[in-house]
């Protein structure tokens, strides 16, 4: 008997707790108004990179998903494992940091088009469009499943729980392109984990003769994949940006910049000496 209400209150404590994790609204998805994404510490450091010498105009064609992977879904295959969207994260991502003018190619059609009207209708006399310094080119190159699983329970006369977890990974390749000359000035490639863990508990126990106690509550939390690649993203854009610095392809605003905590996590502990004589021929730098 004093097992039976133990097996009882365990329970009902559980179901207690899951019932308080609900009405607190995480359950709940339509529950809270729409929000702005959140940032992460990756997308600080985006954002408060040091000022540079001068913007470079850059431009993004395409940079789409590479992967070919589709979501593992026992009755559907047409939902992809990875955004369709990374161009226009990358786009945002690139002005956020501060470093690039951003000019609109990937709808560049339509640009042109609206152009076209209003010059058919005389409405407006619009300047001449903005020529890239330099392409970002790239794209999703990978998105690997099941990189590591794990997990652990206990149960003890028909009650029990158990915690389980999956990682998976994202990998992002960007590079960078000079347009006068098409070399590649750098390429980086970067990746983030997508994480999902489950947690349960469960009880399958007869309290008495013909009375069978079955029970089960859980709790899954799956890492948002665009968040995912989206922070890989941020954070290939400073990369870039560090090594152009530390390779003199483009400049600081002011040399001892070069040691902000910003500049040195991603550079790594290593000297990095900023050259005073780069010839203005090769810099990509507009003043």
């Amino acid at each position: 008997m004093l097992l039976s209400r133990l097996t009882l209150f365990s329970l009902l404590l559980a179901l207690a707790s899951c019932g308080t994790y609900a009405r607190n609204g995480q359950f709940n998805a339509t529950s809270e108004a729409s929000l702005l994404k959140p940032t992460s510490q990756t997308y600080q450091d985006l954002t408060h990179l040091p000022d540079p010498k001068g913007q470079l105009v850059a431009s993004v064609y395409s940079f789409r998903d590479m992967t070919g992977q589709y979501k593992a879904s026992p009755n559907s295959n047409i939902s992809t494992a990875v955004t369709q969207g990374a161009s226009s994260m990358l786009m945002q991502a690139l002005k956020d940091s501060g470093w690039f003018i951003v000019v609109e190619r990937e709808g560049f059609q339509h640009l042109l088009t609206e152009r076209k009207i209003s010059r058919a209708l005389k409405q407006n006399e619009y300047p001449e469009l903005l020529p890239s310094n330099i392409i970002f080119e790239g794209g999703i190159i990978a998105y690997d499943s099941n990189v590591q699983t794990g997990g652990e329970g206990v149960k003890y006369l028909g009650i029990g729980g158990s915690e389980q977890y999956r990682v998976d990974q994202v990998t992002v390749s960007l590079r960078v392109v000079d347009v006068r000359s098409g070399r590649i000035l750098d390429t980086v490639e970067t990746t983030k984990t997508v994480l999902s863990y489950q947690y349960d508990i469960n009880a399958f126990k007869y309290v008495s003769f013909k009375n069978l106690l079955q029970s089960e509550v859980g709790v899954s939390v799956n890492e948002p994949i665009q968040l995912c690649a989206q922070e890989a993203i941020h954070s290939a854009v400073v990369h870039i940006v560090a090594r152009g610095v530390k390779q003199n392809l483009w400049s600081l605003a002011r040399a001892e910049d070069i040691q902000t905590p910003v500049m040195q996590r991603y550079l790594g502990d290593q000297d990095v000496a900023i050259s005073q004589g780069t010839d203005a021929k090769e810099s990509l730098i507009i003043q």
